[in-house]
Parts: C-alpha cells; structure tokens; sequence
C-alpha cells in the first residue's frame, strides 16, 4: 500500500469512527476522543492533531455540523452532531471498512 492509500484509509478509519460516535448524541471534541478511547476499551486513543482536522473535513464534505455552546462546566466549546447525510453515510462507510478488514485478514491468514 503505498503512504497515500495508507493516509487515505486511515483518514476514512478515523471519519468513520467520529460518524458513530457521534451517532450517540452531539458533542465536543474532547468527548469524541474520550468515548472512542472508552469504546475501545482504551486501544484506541485520538489525538487533537488528527481529530481536529477530521472534524473540520467533515465539516467541509456536509457531514457534521458544529456549534459553540457551554459545557456541563459552563466552558465554551464547539460541539459536533451528525446532519442526515452524515447519518446516512455511516453504514455504507462501515461495510466498506469490514469488507476492507476483511481482505487484510485473508490475506495474514493465508501467508
């Protein structure tokens, strides 16, 4: 795979994993990175200098939309929800990413 198809599928692993996790309900971005680390079961930690950049990519392509409100601890932050193109692009994205880690795992499997 060369570093651009590599950049690339990590960049569609990373917007899939904000769509669903803002599937749950609006939020920032600091709580997108906390609720994928506990999804994870703490494999998985994003950090801000890919979140960011992600967010705002979506942001760009239609699929989330943002807003500053105030925190449960009254701070301003910008929080993220899904618009309905959003939501409907998570389950073709997601057969997409299994059918992808599908062939990754027949091809360990068969070497």
């Amino acid at each position: 795979m060369s570093d651009k198809n590599a950049a690339e599928a990590l960049r569609g692993t990373l917007d899939l994993l904000i769509l669903k996790t803002l599937s749950i309900e609006p939020m920032h971005g600091w709580g997108v990175t906390q609720r994928i680390r506990e999804l994870s079961r703490g494999i998985l930690d994003v950090n801000q200098g890919s979140l960011y950049p992600a967010l705002q990519r979506l942001e760009g392509k239609g699929l989330v939309v943002s807003e500053w409100t105030r925190t449960e601890n009254n701070r301003r932050a910008k929080y993220y929800r899904l618009t309905d193109t959003g939501r409907a692009e998570i389950a073709p994205e997601e057969r997409s990413w299994k059918r992808h880690v599908e062939g990754v795992s027949f091809v360990l499997e068969g070497v």
